[in-house]
């Protein structure tokens, strides 16, 4: 898939705190807090208890690295990270080999404080300079590089930042600059603090996770959901992990659409208040399932849903990814989920009708996506008004399948039957030519 360059990305603007010298989320004396999950005798069934899951990277340090600098001691306290700043110090002498460390670029130091004590929860060490020509130095080489709301542009011929840390209260611009800088991550302050720690621990340790496929539509109605739960269904077929998770808590529902609202398992409300790291394994285990793969719904009720933070979509998602082979993002058009998901997706797929007016209106979406690889699926059937090919062109997205459109498609949404309109031979078609574009990154369990 071709890397579009979506550059006008926005976010909500939040309150604007500070976080404490001993914040807890970032401060944790016995390892990551659990998930806690209300326990109420009416929801018992639904909402297990999670067992906190403890990297080691993330076990307790008596005490962070100590570094000299050369001609006098200087000894870290404990629980900071260490702190390597250059120019005017002599360089090599004092930096220890056997651990890779966090680069940190910023200016501001407030935020170097805020992203010092975070470093020292993941029990990883820091460096920090002010700007990109003393960075450049060291960019390639740390184990993740942070890069703070005050930069504004990389060094020449450089990877693209793992995340863009800012704080509360930056608003919009934050996200704006996430996407021009290419970033992977964007990380608010001190909202993100835990996520911070969770993903800069992961990073010393790297495990195989598996592949986040964004799925949303070019304008109302497309068909996105279709798409998704088709995916899925074919994926599971050929032997994957697969979950299914649906994004928009206004879209109505997936579960209805799997006509699955009575299947046991966690929903999107038993996990607003999780926090800290989620153990892959347990989450799979309480989890539904339909059509041979997972999936993870809004209730398909007419009760308000809760606010789920982007840091425990974060924490659901890297879990996510490190117990599934494939995991589908339903994403819906809605701007929060855009926002809030679309940033941790490996690949995105727009639905889009063979329709004028759908082109027009998925052009405009497109510059409030990600800088993350994406390319279009056309819905439409032989003979349609404009050419699938034409459509991808003036959309500026390569052509990754066509959705075909399928008698009764309609009416098996409204009643719960899409897994068996799934096994038509055209909707097999449509699936198999989407998972072949992704050989290479999909692994299944037969191929493991």
């Amino acid at each position: 898939m071709s890397r579009h360059h979506a550059r006008n990305q926005g976010a909500p603007s939040e309150p604007d705190t500070a976080l404490p010298a001993a914040q807890a989320d970032v401060g944790w004396e016995d390892g990551p807090p659990g998930l806690p999950l209300d326990d109420t005798a009416d929801s018992a069934e639904r909402r297990p208890t999670f067992a906190p899951e403890r990297p080691a990277s993330m076990t307790p340090v008596p005490s962070a690295p100590r570094f000299s600098r050369p001609g006098r001691a200087s000894a870290q306290p404990p629980g900071r990270a260490a702190r390597l700043r250059y120019p005017g110090d002599t360089p090599g002498a004092w930096l220890p080999v056997e651990a890779e460390e966090v680069l940190l670029v910023t200016a501001f130091e407030f935020l170097q404080g805020e992203v010092e004590r975070i470093v020292a929860a993941a029990g990883g060490r820091l460096r920090v300079v002010a700007g990109v020509s003393e960075a450049a130095p060291y960019w390639d080489s740390a184990a993740a590089v942070l890069v703070g709301s005050d930069i504004r542009e990389l060094p020449p011929r450089r990877r693209a930042p793992a995340v863009l840390v800012g704080l509360s209260g930056e608003g919009d611009s934050l996200w704006h600059l996430g996407a021009v800088l290419g970033a992977q991550r964007v990380a608010v302050l001190p909202d993100a603090a835990a996520w911070l720690a969770e993903y800069l621990s992961r990073s010393r340790s790297p495990e195989a996770g598996g592949l986040v496929l964004g799925v949303t539509g070019g304008c109302g109605g497309a068909g996105a959901t279709t798409a998704g739960i088709w995916i899925a269904q074919a994926a599971a077929g050929i032997g994957a992990r697969v979950l299914l998770v649906d994004a928009d808590p206004w879209g109505g529902g997936l579960e209805l659409a799997l006509a699955a609202e009575e299947s046991p398992g966690l929903r999107w409300p038993d996990l607003a208040d999780a926090s800290g790291s989620i153990d892959p394994g347990q989450l799979a285990d309480a989890l539904p399932v339909a059509g041979g793969f997972s999936f993870l719904s809004w209730p398909g009720s007419r009760e308000r849903p809760p606010v789920v933070d982007s840091a425990t979509v974060g924490g659901v998602l890297d879990a996510a990814r490190r117990g599934y082979e494939l995991v589908i993002v339903d994403i819906g058009r809605n701007v929060e989920p855009l926002r809030t998901f679309a940033w941790d997706c490996d690949r995105l797929l727009v639905v889009v009708p063979a329709q004028l007016k759908a082109a027009v209106a998925c052009a405009r979406l497109l510059q409030e996506l990600p800088p993350v690889d994406s390319a279009l699926v056309i819905r439409g059937k032989a003979g349609a008004a404009l050419d699938g090919t034409l459509i991808a062109e003036s959309v500026g997205l390569p052509l990754h399948g066509v959705l075909p459109e399928v008698r009764g498609t309609a009416g098996a949404a409204e009643l719960g039957r899409l897994l068996e309109q799934g096994k038509r031979r055209s909707v097999r078609r449509f699936a198999a030519s989407v998972l072949d574009l992704l050989d290479g990154e999909l692994m299944t369990g037969d191929a493991q």
